[in-house]
């Protein structure tokens, strides 16, 4: 069957399958399970015969849509949290993965950016980071504790100032994606320089092996998070961009409930890295190697299984359970 063929035959259905989504209709989870059926079966065919069409795109959108409302929908008495979890926020990244690629990409950029123009400009680094912050840090090192910022204050209320800080931040990045995504970029731009810059500081003072022992052992999440964050952010932009066949309002509504939940999903995340930063950062220098590196690559692997690796095996297994 022609691909232009294919669409008018079941343009209708799927119309009607959008309104049911974006209407927030009251259909049974029989009904519901019944329209997911085949909307799979169509969607398998066009992976078969169209695989680089848009169309194929659209019905992936489309049957993922549906399959998180059916999980709303049914009454199970499965906890809701763990579902959250486990299902949906790992459903709606793979659905977004190229906006979660993206703003890996703005970071690794701006942050390489940030390094360069602090290798070339002295001055750089102060324009920044404030004169005061500077000249703190270099007499930390004068003294032989790079990291000797992490000890001031107590742990507690260190802790809980960051973790309101950073779930600000986070929410700011999430938030600015009203504006077309670009409010999101901006601010991930500002963060990633402000970071490059603050590492290639270390570096120039001989000093960044130990300054990356204590602060990635919080920043790993906190980082991490920034950059999903972002990624709810250009999810939210995106959705007014490019409205598909959604109505933009429709659109919006959809993109706005998506990019939540997963900005949603980091405030564990940042939750811990406030707890690190004021309990543990303060002695990186104490700690054996060995623990530290447990600390910062066994954080780094769990977000990259759970946003990267988990994701497909949940797509790749609601898709098993379509067909069963």
């Amino acid at each position: 069957m022609r691909e232009v063929a294919f669409i008018k035959q079941n343009k209708q259905k799927w119309l009607e399958i959008e309104q049911v989504i974006s209407r927030n209709s009251k259909k049974n989870p029989d009904e519901l399970s019944s329209l997911y059926i085949n909307l799979i079966n169509d969607l398998s065919f066009a992976q078969t015969y169209y695989p680089k069409s848009k169309v194929t795109s659209y019905l992936n959108h489309l049957s993922v849509s549906i399959y998180q409302k059916i999980y709303k929908t049914k009454r199970t008495e499965r906890n809701r949290l763990k579902d959250f979890f486990l299902e949906e926020v790992p459903l709606i990244a793979y659905e977004h993965r190229r906006y979660l690629l993206f703003a890996f990409m703005v970071f690794a950029i701006f942050t390489t950016i940030g390094a360069v123009s602090a290798h070339y400009d002295v001055d750089f680094v102060r324009l920044i980071l404030g004169d005061s912050y500077v000249d703190m840090t270099l007499e930390n090192i004068a003294a032989g504790n790079p990291l000797a910022v992490y000890d001031q204050g107590s742990t507690l209320g260190t802790s809980i100032a960051i973790m309101f800080n950073n779930l600000k931040v986070g929410l700011y990045l999430f938030i600015s994606g009203v504006f077309a995504g670009f409010g999101t970029l901006f601010i991930l731009m500002q963060n990633s320089i402000m970071l490059g810059s603050f590492q290639y500081f270390f570096q120039q003072q001989a000093v960044l092996g130990q300054s990356m022992r204590g602060i990635w052992i919080h920043g790993a999440f906190e980082i991490s998070a920034m950059i999903i964050e972002a990624m709810a952010g250009f999810i939210l932009g995106a959705s007014i961009l490019f409205p598909k066949t959604y109505s933009r309002l429709n659109s919006f509504k959809i993109g706005f409930k998506n990019a939540f939940k997963i900005m949603l999903s980091t405030i564990p995340f940042t939750i811990v890295a406030g707890f690190l930063e004021g309990f543990v950062t303060r002695h990186a220098l104490e700690m054996p190697i060995i623990l530290n590196l447990i600390i910062i690559l066994g954080t780094f692997g769990f977000i990259v299984f759970y946003y990267v690796l988990y994701p497909v095996k949940v797509h790749q297994k609601y898709q098993r359970n379509a067909i069963l």
